[in-house]
């Protein structure tokens, strides 16, 4: 989705909730679907935003590094790969969340030369309500289009866009 748009905002100034995406995925093994999770501290935090979700100060670096390199080490490519990923799990250190998301994504996108410009949420001065706020956020960043995932069908009032004059495009993982 980032290479299809002019600007990608980085959404994490909304609820930080678990079992979700922003903490862990999944990689193939020979044994089928592992997840790799970076613990996070979330105990008594039901409130806490994405980006002041803190990272739990345990090796889970390294033993996600090992996982990969178990699975992915004779793969085409990896050491291409491994050159650029290595550093950012084994040498730089991360406290919260968003730093480590915001890391990867700078880094598979240059990777994959993709240019889109990243921004955060908060760069911007956020409206209260769901689509709302989304919609805000795109008459700020001058947009006149805004390509959402389609799991926001669920949530997101498509009129409120028609009426400012933007443009929903549901992007489509598949193809």
């Amino acid at each position: 989705m980032i290479a299809f748009v002019d600007e990608f905002i980085i959404y994490d100034d909304m609820q930080y909730t678990k079992r979700d995406w922003r903490n862990r995925n999944r990689i193939k093994t020979s044994q089928g679907l592992q997840w790799i999770t970076v613990p996070v501290q979330v105990k008594g935090r039901f409130h806490q935003k994405i980006r002041e979700t803190l990272i739990d100060g345990t090796d889970w670096a390294k033993a996600h590094w090992r996982a990969l390199e178990f699975n992915y080490g004779a793969a085409p490519h990896y050491a291409e790969i491994a050159d650029w990923l290595a550093p950012i799990y084994l040498d730089e250190r991360y406290e919260d969340l968003s730093s480590l998301n915001r890391r990867l994504l700078e880094a598979i996108c240059g990777y994959l030369g993709i240019v889109t410009r990243l921004t955060n949420s908060w760069d911007y001065t956020l409206a209260e309500g769901k689509t709302e706020r989304l919609a805000d956020l795109c008459q700020q960043a001058e947009a006149t289009e805004y390509v959402s995932g389609p799991a926001a069908r669920s949530y997101v009032d498509e009129h409120v866009f028609d009426e400012l004059g933007i443009q929903l495009t549901w992007f489509d993982y598949e193809g």
